[in-house]
Parts: structure tokens; C-alpha cells; sequence
């Protein structure tokens, strides 16, 4: 196995962790998450999104938090804009780097914002164009690439297809995301030597949900197609609105113990990311989902 010396974690915690929490966040609290997560070495901290509070109400003090956050050198804090008033709002804001979603699946298109795949991309568009005339880089979300809620299986190809199309508009990097996580280190493969021969490999990240307690197994099996970079959420926050019975994200306290374990560097402090894990999880006033966090939590307790 040629597994790389180093993976980028992108930590989504702030965004896609907490977008779907029934009761608001305070902002001070997200803020003083997102200066954790950078303290602790993630090098990308997805910030907020600037969506409509009608849809997503947990989000409208993006700009509150964008201003608030203190903004570590070499650190990236990316939002999430899915048209030209997002992305105003962001620049105003003073986003450095932002997002676009799509999916692989019509029905999830559908479902998530209300138009067809090829409806969403052309959408997309402007913000793009916006985007590379500012200098503002991209990136590119798929939602279900493994598996949708309405339409079951998805073809590879069909990822691949929506994977290149976003390339072409601009994306430096695309994010495959198992939504649902029903994916499985076969399929997992499958799905990524796919997407892999339309895309460089090395513009690829893997954002696999743990639903079915595959996601830490599907990372491991497409790290040694050169894939660098998981997206991950501390803790193990989030889930998917649109995706009925779709738990968290694998949890980054989870990966970043795998990946030191097998001598794979991240640059992330474990500890300080347990920590940060148990901190967001007071809050909420819960224990996280993270296996490592509540092992060590434990192993502490312990030893005290």
C-alpha cells in the first residue's frame, strides 16, 4: 500500500457540524470552536455558510462569526456560498475562500435546493466567475457519491461526470461526499478510480459520513489511490436534513488518530483536538461521537 507521508485535514465542524443543530449556537461559541480547531494545527476550518436564515437559521451570524474569529497565518477558513448573494455577503464578510455544492443524484438535487444537477451547475456558474476574477479559490461539494436517500444506488460515472464539470468551472478541489454513509471500501474505490480519470487524484478529498461505521475503512481504502485530503468534523458533529436516518461525519479525533497511528503526518494536535472535541460537546450538551475523544476522556479520568 503507497499510503502519502501527509493528509490535509479539512475540519467542517463549524459549518456542516452544527448547520442542522436544533437549537441555535451561540456565536461566541462557534467562534471560540473555530480558534480551537486552528490552535489545535487544522489548516482548513470550514467558518459558516452564508445561505438564507430561512433555510438554514443556525448560520445567519456568518458575518458575526467571520468577524470574530481570530484568524490564525497559513490557516484557511472557507464558506459555504450557493449563489452571487452568498457570495457578496462573504466577500463583505472577508471570506478568503468559499464553496459550491452539487449532487450526483437528481433526486437529491431535488430535494436539497430544488432544481436538477445540471440546473444546480449552471447556478454555480457566476459564483465561479466572481470567484477567479477576485482570486478567490473554490471548492466543489458532491453529495451523494455512494448512495442517495431517493435514488439508491449511484453510478460512478455520474460522479465522475459532475466531478469534471466543476473542475471545468473553476473548482481547485473536489470534495466527494458519502452523505448518507452507505458506502463500503469497495464501492468506495470504485467510486474514486472513477472520478479519478476524469479529475487529478490529487484534487480529490474524501468527506465520508459514518452512518454504518464504514467511514474510517472507506478513507483507508482510497488513501493509497492518492487521495490526501478527508474532510472531517470534530467530535463527529452533523448529519443531512435532506438525508432521513444520515448521522455525523466521521469524526476528526477518529482519523487524525488512525492516520497518526499509521505514521501518516496531519500536523493536527491530537490532544488539543480531544479537548476541543468535549468542549463543543458541553455546549451541546452532550458526550461526542467520537470513539477516541470519549477513549481518552476516559483513559484521563483514569489515570487522575
Amino acid at each position: 500500500m503507497a499510503y502519502p507521508k501527509q493528509v490535509r485535514i479539512v475540519e467542517v465542524g463549524p459549518r456542516d457540524g452544527l448547520q442542522n443543530e436544533p437549537g441555535v449556537v451561540p456565536t461566541e461559541t462557534k467562534i471560540a470552536l473555530i480558534d480551537r480547531l486552528s490552535a489545535a494545527g487544522l489548516p482548513v476550518v470550514e467558518a459558516t455558510s452564508f445561505v438564507s436564515p430561512k433555510w438554514v437559521p443556525q448560520m445567519a451570524d456568518n458575518a458575526d462569526v467571520m468577524a470574530g474569529i481570530s484568524r490564525k497565518p497559513g490557516t484557511v477558513y472557507p464558506v459555504l456560498t450557493p449563489n452571487m448573494k452568498g457570495f457578496d455577503a462573504a466577500m463583505a464578510a472577508g471570506a478568503e475562500e468559499v464553496a459550491i455544492f452539487a449532487a450526483a443524484s437528481e433526486g437529491f438535487s431535488q430535494k436539497n435546493i430544488n432544481c436538477s444537477i445540471a440546473e444546480s451547475l449552471e447556478r454555480f456558474q457566476p459564483v465561479c466567475d466572481a470567484a477567479q476574477e477576485r482570486n478567490i479559490r473554490v471548492r466543489g461539494y458532491i453529495s451523494c457519491v455512494l448512495g442517495c436517500p431517493f435514488d439508491g444506488d449511484i453510478a460512478p460515472q455520474a460522479v465522475a461526470d459532475v466531478a469534471e464539470r466543476l473542475t471545468d468551472m473553476g473548482c481547485y478541489e473536489i470534495s466527494l461526499g458519502d452523505t448518507i454513509g452507505v458506502g463500503t471500501p469497495e464501492k468506495a474505490r470504485a467510486m474514486v478510480e472513477a472520478v479519478a480519470a476524469r479529475v487529478p487524484v490529487d484534487r480529490l478529498a474524501a468527506h465520508f459520513h459514518d452512518t454504518y461505521g464504514q467511514a474510517l475503512a472507506n478513507i483507508l481504502a482510497v488513501l493509497d489511490l492518492g487521495v490526501a485530503t478527508v474532510d472531517s468534523s470534530v467530535g463527529g458533529l452533523g448529519g443531512c436534513p435532506y438525508a432521513p436516518g444520515a448521522t455525523g461525519n466521521v469524526a476528526t479525533d477518529d482519523v487524525v488518530y488512525m492516520l497518526h497511528g499509521m505514521g501518516i503526518g496531519t500536523g493536527v494536535d491530537l490532544d488539543a483536538l480531544v479537548e476541543t472535541a468535549w468542549f463543543i460537546a458541553d455546549a451541546l450538551g452532550r458526550d461526542p461521537v467520537s470513539s477516541v475523544a470519549r477513549a481518552m476522556r476516559g483513559k484521563s479520568r483514569a489515570a487522575g
